[in-house]
């Protein structure tokens, strides 16, 4: 029998599931699947114990046994992205006995498999649109943007969607929808559409809302008619039919992939990171400044976001070879740059591994002077270039670019520019910010408040790619600075590759003998 446990932080075993007790083997194959749930945004260490089970308790459910009255064969440890990231979604590993001086002695070998329990993996995409919309604002239009929700069985209703903003118009056409069967249940549930008018301080107005289907909504798209909104009123039970209508443009069925899916086909997340060295953070010599390495061995903001952030993402990247940058610091030839090598060479700017990416900003500490001001632009654009060039020659590579700063930037335009043109990249952005500034900018480019970046040029970005997180926010609660960083990290990729139906790749599996 194997038994699978989650390795906590504190190093503690928490029990996951057993397999059931296979009789009489050396070489079984277990049926019984142990259920895990895959978080992207922490490392996952599992430890597999096997044992063999006494024949007098064959008969006990494996829940019941006594792992003690048991013979313990061995145990073999990994991360759960390591198996994840695998082609074949396999793992050998090697038994161990525990503390145990095994020498060239043979404890067997372990094979783990993963697959992911996604109930059904098709999705339906539609193009929505509305007419004669009620205007809630005196001095323009509304501003409408709408939420979908799934009524549940206890007879509330679970949010499931919302569309982006369009400003200013009462006949608004929204991008391409997508639901899939886990958000709506099955055809026949019914959902809620409402239809908001946007407010910044998020006391949108409702406009109109409408109950329908999806076999509804297609019904629709297939009729080309409009179904009308409809508010609440005081008489009760008659709600009032409003003027304004919802049509269905486009519906179509099709198969959505998710983040697994592409990983295990051969995508890779590459990982770069960006410094702030600017003089705002404090002479580094200075116990009081964000870049001071205590000879303690305890590490500052920079180096823990480095290291937390990497320790996640390293497990996408094959190579592990990663782009190091700084910014707003005074290089040895006496000129300030807006992006350095943080190595210091004039022409490599990849280190290996994350332990290399903490070498080269300790090394950086002692070659380059403080100054600035804070830009951005240099850093993200130069991100954008590599991730334009992967397009080229490579559509399964995704650029990660981690900026860890103290300041209020100087180029804030330039800046919003920058990563309008990188949103039509693979590239995603996470900005962590460190010690105690006013990081209200931050927030604007982190645009989770439904409306998306505009340019100095009025372009709207394609789709978000900036997730913020201010350190001193962290840790107050149980999420910790990287969770929080990362969670929308698989939504972003998901976006990009969905915007422009890139598949994953087909699996290439030799067949293999159980």
């Amino acid at each position: 029998m194997a038994v699978v446990y989650a390795k906590k932080i504190d190093g503690k075993l928490e029990e996951l599931g057993r397999t059931e007790v296979v009789l009489n083997s050396l070489n079984p194959v277990w049926i019984e699947k142990v259920i895990v749930a895959f978080q992207f945004e922490i490392v996952q260490p599992l430890v597999f114990h096997v044992y063999d089970v006494d024949t007098k308790y064959h008969n006990i459910p494996v829940k019941m046994l006594k792992l003690k009255d048991q013979e313990f064969l061995g145990e073999a440890t990994c991360v759960l992205s390591e198996v994840v990231t695998n082609q074949t979604r396999s793992l050998t590993l090697n038994l161990h006995i525990k503390n145990g001086h095994t020498g060239l002695r043979n404890f067997g070998a372990l094979t783990i498999h993963a697959e992911e329990t996604v109930a059904s993996r098709s999705c339906v995409e539609m193009i929505v649109h509305c007419s004669h919309l009620d205007n809630k604002d005196l001095f323009s239009k509304s501003d409408p943007f709408l939420r979908i929700s799934r009524i549940v069985e206890t007879g509330g209703s679970v949010p499931i969607f919302k569309t982006e903003v369009v400003n200013n118009n009462l006949n608004p056409i929204w991008k391409p929808l997508c639901l899939s069967i886990q958000q709506f249940g099955s055809k026949d549930n019914p959902l809620i559409i409402e239809c908001f008018d946007f407010n910044s301080n998020g006391n949108h107005v409702l406009i109109g809302k409408l109950q329908k289907s999806v076999a509804n909504l297609e019904k629709l798209h297939k009729e080309r008619s409009g179904a009308n909104l409809t508010l609440p009123s005081s008489h009760r039970g008659h709600d009032k039919v409003l003027k304004g209508q919802l049509f269905v443009d486009q519906f179509c069925e099709k198969q959505q992939y998710s983040f697994l899916d592409y990983i295990s086909s051969g995508f890779e997340l590459n990982f770069t990171v960006a410094v702030d060295f600017t003089a705002s953070n404090g002479n580094p010599r200075n116990p009081d400044s964000l870049h001071y390495i205590d000879p303690s061995g305890q590490l500052n903001s920079y180096q823990r976001a480095i290291l937390e952030v990497g320790e996640v993402i390293q497990f996408y990247d094959s190579d592990r070879h990663f782009p190091a940058w700084g910014f707003g610091g005074r290089t040895c030839d006496g000129t300030t740059s807006h992006c350095f090598n943080l190595n210091g060479s004039a022409g490599a700017f990849e280190v290996e591994g994350v332990e290399g990416i903490m070498a080269a900003y300790s090394s950086a500490l002692h070659n380059v002077a403080l100054a600035g001001p804070t830009l951005f632009g240099q850093v993200i654009n130069k991100a954008a270039q590599i991730a334009g060039q992967s397009i080229s020659y490579n559509s399964n590579k995704y650029f990660v670019l981690l900026i860890i700063t103290d300041g209020v930037l100087t180029d804030l335009q330039e800046t919003k520019d920058a990563l309008v043109r990188a949103s039509d990249l693979p590239l995603s952005i996470l900005i962590v910010g460190v010690g105690g500034a006013d990081f209200t900018q931050m927030e604007v480019l982190d645009a989770d408040n439904g409306r998306r970046l505009e340019s100095s040029t009025s372009r709207v970005a394609t789709r978000d790619i900036v997730q913020f997180v201010p350190m001193r926010e962290v840790h107050i609660g149980q999420i910790s600075v990287v969770q929080a960083l990362l969670e929308e990290l698989p939504g972003q990729f998901l976006t990009y590759m969905r915007g422009r139906d890139i598949k994953p790749r087909p699996l290439h599996v030799a067949p293999t003998s159980a």
